[in-house]
């Protein structure tokens, strides 16, 4: 649990020093920064996208990103995140209602979906290393401190989820890794990289996307390949 100690650490640093900041930062300097950040943002999405696909089976992902968004449309997800969101904002006294929901969502996913997120906490707990999520943690840190001047204290609860997530990765490594194919991994750097390139979207404002409907996409290729083995083990066994 160290490396994702570190990282959240690192995350949560980075938030502190850019609520420092936020307030000393102009408004017209505030919407190039978040024009810029929109900009890497969509970038770092779709070259993840992008690098994977080559490998990986088409009508998975868009199968994937399809019944997953349906799923997060019926729990209606974005709604409930952004509920809580607006909870949190009164708590803290805020002044916009939807400040905490877009930072805390926008990190998460950000910090969440990436393959270094995945292959860092199944390192740490296999192998007792580590090396990646020290580094994510650095990236993680310095970006932090921007999103944050941008996007409020909503990014430092971002911490909460990522805590979750590699977490139980981490504990469960031993049982996980076989398991995690280049195929899945591949899969999962598609979906997340679109994720991704949708929450670019919706800080640009070219397009809005409930984001948070789409996340049960993430779960939709380990579920088929875990179903794909059950039914080959059945089929080999007539």
């Amino acid at each position: 649990m160290l490396g994702t100690i570190v990282n959240c650490a690192t995350i949560a640093c980075g938030s502190l020093i850019g609520l420092l900041i936020k307030g000393n930062i102009k408004e017209r300097y505030k919407i190039i920064v978040m024009q810029a950040i929109g900009l890497s943002v969509f970038f770092l999405g779709a070259s993840s996208a992008i690098e994977a696909m080559a490998t990986a089976n088409p009508i998975l992902f868009i199968v994937s990103l399809v019944t997953g968004s349906l799923i997060g449309e019926w729990l209606d997800l974005d709604s409930k995140i952004e509920s809580l969101g607006k909870l949190l904002e009164q708590k803290l006294g805020g002044k916009s209602e939807n400040a905490i929901a877009k930072g805390f969502v926008m990190a998460s996913i950000v910090y969440c979906v990436g393959t270094m997120s995945i292959l860092g906490a199944l390192q740490s707990g296999a192998e007792g290393k580590h090396t990646i999520l020290f580094t994510k943690s650095i990236l993680d840190g310095i970006s932090s401190i921007i999103f944050t001047s941008t996007f409020g204290i909503g990014v430092l609860f971002s911490t909460i989820p990522i805590l979750i997530y590699q977490g139980i990765l981490t504990i469960l490594a031993s049982v996980i890794e076989p398991y995690l194919s280049d195929v899945l991994l591949n899969e999962i750097s598609i979906i997340g990289g679109i994720l991704i390139c949708a929450i670019s979207f919706n800080m640009l404002g070219v397009l809005k996307v409930k984001v948070s409907n789409m996340l049960p996409s993430i779960l939709i290729p380990p579920l088929y390949f875990f179903l794909q083995g059950i039914i080959f083990k059945l089929l080999s066994k007539l």
